[in-house]
């Protein structure tokens, strides 16, 4: 019977399991939502990597087990983008290759004291680089930040009001290096379990002195979810419905109605009919409408996805452009050449145009919100900045209805607990077919959500606050630590390598001397 360690002689079965251990993280994301599995999800894989009898294996071991892990947070693009998928998650698999190198380096064998506690800071500093790389919006964004499963922990939601997402994600690596530490060093659990304690103590001290918003009254705020409309003049029949739903606002003393992204396919510049029925919408329910237009402009070449406030008289003039873009969906990145990827998926047929710069609106009523559109709700710079614009309220208008049927809209949803902690902000994530929801200051839940199969309207008192957080106050603070931390190991690991590496000085031998004591001297 074959041992474990000889199956794993094979390249191909250790990479497969690589990526189903890394695969792993995908259950404490809704839909599952096992927050608690975060925090021992990686073991696996790191007991893998450790276990890699070369470098290189190591690091092939953290290029399988990043693309499990984007394959899996990213399982749901599979109809739209088929194989592509798999390509997208293997070129972004790649950035966890070094991660793999560091594992090994560090709990390889049986690692000493120092060693264990250099891995409670680098890998976890490591694994930040690796969001930070993969977060730019070329390269798919921030979706499925380890910190983000947390979502719905009132501790962590509080710890993200000082560092953000990204120190949410820098402590559930941090615990998993040493459960695996503990797990399979057992020579070397006092630096593990001085880890876990220093872990539990942080998040105590968040939770014990991190200032909280302070409560400044509150707002009515109407969400309208039309729910899926397709076929032949879907747009005129899905605006059609939506103006139904907005009439039963009608006496409900809203302060502001939200429609989901896409919610208008025409340019109300060009469509002055529609902007007028928008407009009377706005009289009855006595409430500016935030919609979002999908089309062609009639001011400027393209196509834009952008956000426009409707009042009683018609278009304000406030509208702001989306400015990050979903690569494939939206736009082909390189498009001369990947441009063949709308030949076996649903990628975009042509480019939508970007935004220049964010937008806070007036929307009446003393009430400033700041809207974002579809997956910009997963940077946490974009909410962060609309905060320090003076945005009362963030606003994210989506949809998800190609993704009906999978974890996605859930998992978006749940994405704008973590901004609204951050911020100290209230968020409306309002869809088009779900699901919608709407989170206080503090990430809490306000009301219920609307799920995919809800076509319906919703008021939500949400509750306004002031204050700044220290996230948005100091930034993305944690990055920078574990830029410092890396680059620090790297110099003193450099050096030491030299060190290593320089010859031995010749051992100086004194010169012979003759029977009077003096020198000899050669040729004498």
């Amino acid at each position: 019977m074959k041992t474990l360690g000889s199956w794993l002689t094979s390249p191909w079965r250790r990479s497969a399991l690589a990526a189903l251990a890394a695969a792993l993280p995908v259950l404490a994301f809704p839909a599952p939502s096992l927050w608690w599995f975060a925090y021992v999800a990686l073991v696996p894989w790191i007991a893998l990597a450790r276990s890699a009898p070369t470098g290189k294996r190591a690091a092939y071991d953290g290029w399988a087990g990043g693309f499990g892990f984007m394959l899996a947070m990213h399982h749901w693009l599979l109809p739209s983008l088929h194989v592509f998928t798999l390509v997208i998650a293997a070129l972004l698999g790649a950035l966890w290759a070094p991660w793999g190198l560091l594992v090994r380096h560090f709990l390889a064998g049986t690692p000493s004291r120092g060693r264990i506690a250099g891995a409670l800071l680098v890998l976890p500093s490591g694994w930040l680089l690796v969001e930070l790389v993969r977060s730019f919006q070329g390269l798919g964004g921030p979706w499925g930040m380890l910190g983000s499963s947390q979502w719905e922990v009132e501790p962590a939601l509080r710890l993200a009001s000082v560092g953000g997402v990204w120190l949410l994600s820098f402590l559930v690596v941090a615990v998993n290096v040493a459960v695996a530490v503990l797990v399979a060093v057992r020579q070397s659990r006092v630096p593990a379990v001085a880890g876990l304690v220093a872990t539990a103590a942080v998040t105590s001290a968040a939770w014990m002195w991190s200032p909280r918003p302070d409560a400044d009254g509150g707002v009515r705020i109407a969400v309208v979810q039309p729910g899926v409309v397709d076929g032949l003049g879907s747009g005129a029949k899905r605006f059609a419905r939506e103006e139904q739903l907005t009439r039963r606002l009608v006496g409900q003393d809203v302060d502001l109605i939200v429609w989901g992204e896409s919610s208008v396919g025409y340019d109300l510049g060009d469509r002055p009919d529609l902007a007028g029925r928008l407009a009377a919408l706005s009289r009855e329910t006595g409430a500016d409408i935030l919609v979002n237009v999908d089309a062609r402009r009639s001011d400027k070449p393209g196509i834009y996805k952008s956000s426009v406030l409707v009042g009683p008289d018609g278009l304000t003039g406030d509208r702001y452009d989306k400015m990050r873009l979903v690569p494939f969906g939206e736009y082909v990145p390189f498009r001369s050449l990947l441009g063949w990827a709308t030949s076996v998926g649903k990628a975009a047929g042509e480019d939508r145009r970007r935004g220049s710069e964010q937008v806070v609106m007036d929307v009446g009523h003393g009430l400033k919100v700041g809207p974002m559109v579809c997956f910009e709700s997963a940077f946490p710079d974009m909410s962060r900045h609309l905060a320090q614009d003076g945005a009362e309220v963030l606003v994210a208008q989506s949809a998800t209805s190609s993704f009906q049927q999978s974890w996605a809209p859930e998992q978006h949803a749940s994405l704008a607990a973590l901004r609204a902690a951050e911020t100290g902000r209230p968020m409306v994530h309002a869809t088009l077919t779900g699901v919608s929801a709407v989170y206080g200051p503090e990430g809490q839940r306000i009301g219920s959500w609307l799920g995919t199969s809800a076509r319906t309207t919703a008021v939500y008192e949400v509750p306004l606050a002031t204050g700044v957080t220290p996230y948005v106050r100091f930034g993305d603070w944690p990055v920078q630590v574990a830029l410092f931390v890396v680059a620090a190991w790297a110099a003193g690991w450099g050096v030491k390598t030299l060190q290593l590496r320089r010859p031995a000085a010749a051992p100086r031998v004194p010169p012979a001397r003759t029977a009077h004591g003096s020198p000899a001297r050669p040729g004498r």
